[in-house]
Formats: structure tokens, sequence, C-alpha cells
């Protein structure tokens, strides 16, 4: 990567970093639903947009950004970003920097639409499936793609974090369907504030989860072989309390498995602080760097 091209990147991702921070960060998850859903998008500019669900309600949608030089014969590197919105609202627009900064990376980044009770009328465990059904379909159409699936980094934020983890989860949760399942690990996770924790004694909004809100909670059903993690969390978030991160963080380190912990002191829900617009995207980069999933 040429140092120019890398500036580049950096300098992107940091303007983005403040525009997802506005979009998926609201002062009251539990606020009222508006009256009229935001609309479904069907495209984005600069997207190859692709159906991983075709059924009823509704197809679900990959929008797909193939970085410079792309060809159908290459096995690139891939991260699809899932967005925050505490399983209630949100669009894939808000994934739309990361994919973005991911081509720019020379990845193939991938934003991701899924199920939220505001536009679709569904409850959480529909997000959990959804999205290891999308990792499923990216590892499955790879090579329609130009993708090495073994290098498919997954990111999320708040409840997207929580997704995340779900597709580095074997197990099927109740409900699921396992012909949905991933067909491998992620290369990595890319965590900022996951709402990690959703189950009845511990966590938070589990009456979002349906009738068994703890068997998908993440933090009780991790493998004991998780993918190596980048954990960012604010230690002043109040819609998501740091104590989440730090419990994650020991329960992924008890079991052998690596986990980067960025804490932010003082920080928000998300990249709220002005340094953080720039030091958050050079450890994602040299997070990247260093597992090999940069081309």
């Amino acid at each position: 990567m040429h140092a120019a091209y890398l500036k580049k990147f950096l300098a992107a991702l940091a303007l983005t970093s403040a525009t997802l921070c506005a979009q998926e960060k609201l002062p009251d998850e539990r606020a009222p639903l508006a009256a009229q859903p935001p609309v479904t998008p069907t495209s984005l500019p600069g997207a190859e947009t692709y159906f991983y669900r075709t059924g009823a309600p509704a197809p679900m949608r990959l929008f797909v950004f193939k970085p410079a030089g792309w060809t159908a014969h290459d096995r690139r590197p891939a991260l699809i970003h899932f967005f925050g919105g505490g399983f209630t609202h949100g669009v894939p627009t808000q994934a739309v920097g990361w994919a973005k900064n991911a081509a720019q990376l020379g990845l193939i980044g991938i934003a991701a639409d899924y199920r939220v009770k505001e536009r679709f009328a569904t409850d959480a465990t529909a997000c959990v499936a959804d999205a290891r059904a999308a990792v499923r379909w990216l590892q499955a159409h790879a090579a329609e793609l130009g993708l090495d699936p073994a290098k498919l980094v997954v990111s999320g934020s708040s409840a997207g974090g929580h997704l995340a983890l779900w597709t580095a989860i074997t197990a099927t949760p109740p409900g699921g369907d396992p012909a949905e399942a991933p067909l491998q690990k992620p290369a990595a996770l890319i965590l900022m504030s996951p709402a990690c924790d959703s189950s009845v004694a511990t966590g938070q909004r589990a009456e979002r989860f349906g009738p068994n809100p703890d068997a998908y909670s993440p933090q009780q059903h991790l493998d004991a072989k998780m993918p190596p993690t980048l954990l960012f969390h604010g230690d002043a978030d109040t819609i998501v309390p740091f104590k989440y991160a730090v419990a994650l963080e020991a329960k992924l380190r008890s079991t052998g498995n690596a986990c980067e912990f960025v804490p932010m002191p003082g920080g928000g829900h998300g990249f709220t602080l002005p340094e953080w617009k720039d030091e958050a995207p050079q450890r994602i980069t040299a997070f990247l760097r260093r597992h090999k999933l940069v081309p």
C-alpha cells in the first residue's frame, strides 16, 4: 500500500467516523419508533447489489464496494459491516463508510442490511439470523465475488457488534436455521461499543429477543476458539456500559483468544471524541495488517 493511498484511507475513515457515530448513536434506543419507517434502500451509489435472501417479507441485500483493480479472478480479503440501532432501527447507509474505507485499503467492502423492527416488524432474533445468513452467502459466493472466504472480516457497531459475534459462534440459536450458519469463522472481528450481553440476568435488551432471550446472548455462547478481535469501547458509554466490554475481553482471553481491547477514556457510544477520529482508523489498519488482511 503506497503511503499516499494509506493517508487517503485514514482521512476518509476519520471523516466518516463522525457520521457513523451521529447515525448510530441515539439519545434513547427505547424511544418510540417513527410513525413512518425510513425507506429501505434498494441500491447505493458505487455499490453492486446482491440478495442474500429472496423470500418474504422482502429480499435482503448486501451492497458490495469493490476496490480499484478488482478482477473476477481475485481472491481478495473482504470486510462486512453491520450497523447499530438497538435491533429496532437503522439502515445500511450507516455501514457505507466502513465498506468504502475497506475498499480503499484493497479489500472488498460490504454494507449489510438486516431486518430491524422499525422497517420489518420483527424481533431481534431475525437480526441474528440475517447476519449469519449474510456471512454464509458471501462465503458460498466467494468465487463470484473474487473474495477469499478465509479472509472475511466482520465488523459491527453497537447492536451490529452483537451480530458480528454471532457470525463467529458455531451453534445455531433456537429457531434459527443451521443451513444458514456461516461455513467457517470470520478471519477477524472489529467491534465498536458492542451490545455483547443480552441475557436476562446480566445483560440489556433481553425483551427484544422473544421467548428465549438467554439463548441469543453472545457473551454466554462464545466458542472456545474465536477469531482475533479488535474491541473499541468508551468508558463513559451510557447506552452500552463499559463493563460489558471488560467482561467480553475477559471471556475471550480466558479461553486463549486474541483480543486487542482499546478503552477510550471519556468516550461515549462510538467514536465520540475528536482524537479517536484519527486514532481509531490507524488502529484498525494496523490490526488488519498484523493479521495479513490487507492485500
